[in-house]
């Protein structure tokens, strides 16, 4: 009796979806293009073509050459620089020190503060600047002593609205850590400033990379905050644009150091980029 022949049997899988036409894909693309085009590329480009246009006419380098000479675009350059830098420290600071008492020290409502911190982000700055204006303002409760009318008193307030966009990462990183490290460490009677200085803060450096390079952009860039101290002795190039456009008229000088602004917070996106490709994050 010969033996029956097996058939091979055929699996079935899910058939592949075969890739879209160059044309059809196209059509998805265009329209968030188009919209950033016209809502962001075009007006930004004629920030920079108004740069180059005096009110003299033509096209020309003397807006910058007029910007670059004046003592005022150097100081608020200076201003800028130096607050952005000292408000981005004393956030990634104090931001990692909340983050590790809400995350790891058993307190009651640790869960209740790291929801809050959510709604935090939403506030507007100015919101938070006004609240502090109650405590440091002239008829606040310390207002003999005029403190947010200085530049640390707008140091005071960037930290204190800025902190959270620290917080936020740092506790989903540390939400991420197992446990099981900590109890290893503490186990082998490492303590506490050990455990934190090589196994918490070792896996909290990308979330404090991202974090930090967030608040030095915003600290950049940021006006609210500034202008609703009242501190006339500080100007930053944000508040140089709106000094120059609105109360002096001088567009093209305007529009000289928003170009400057946007090529700093660019130039530090594409460091941190660099920088976090080369060091694996």
């Amino acid at each position: 009796m010969a033996e029956a022949v097996r058939k091979p049997r055929v699996v079935r899988g899910w058939p592949r979806s075969s890739p879209r036409p160059f044309g059809a894909r196209l059509l998805w693309v265009l329209p968030p293009v188009a919209l950033l085009a016209l809502f962001f590329l075009y007006p930004l480009a004629l920030v920079v073509q108004q740069s180059f246009r005096p009110d003299s006419g033509g096209t020309s380098l003397q807006p910058y050459a007029d910007v670059f000479a004046s003592e005022a675009f150097r100081h608020a350059l200076w201003t800028t620089v130096w607050l952005a830098l000292a408000s981005t420290g004393g956030c990634l600071v104090l931001g990692f020190l909340l983050a590790l008492v809400i995350a790891f020290v058993p307190l009651p409502g640790a869960k209740g503060v790291a929801r809050f911190i959510d709604v935090y982000l939403s506030f507007p700055s100015f919101l938070i600047t006004l609240a502090l204006l109650f405590i440091y303002g002239t008829t606040g409760i310390i207002g003999s002593f005029q403190f947010l009318t200085t530049p640390w008193g707008v140091l005071l307030a960037e930290v204190t609205y800025f902190t959270p966009f620290v917080m936020r990462p740092l506790l989903a990183a540390f939400s991420q850590l197992d446990t099981a490290q900590l109890e290893a460490a503490s186990s082998l009677g490492a303590r506490a400033p050990r455990i934190v200085r090589q196994v918490i803060l070792p896996e909290a450096l990308p979330a404090l990379a991202a974090g930090g390079s967030l608040v030095l952009v915003l600290c950049l860039n940021e006006f609210g905050i500034v202008l609703f101290t009242g501190a006339k002795g500080v100007t930053t190039l944000p508040m140089l644009v709106y000094s120059k456009a609105i109360l002096e008229s001088d567009y093209p000088g305007a529009c000289v150091v928003a170009v400057v602004n946007v090529l700093i917070s660019v130039g530090l996106y594409g460091l941190y980029r660099v920088v976090s490709r080369r060091a694996g994050a």
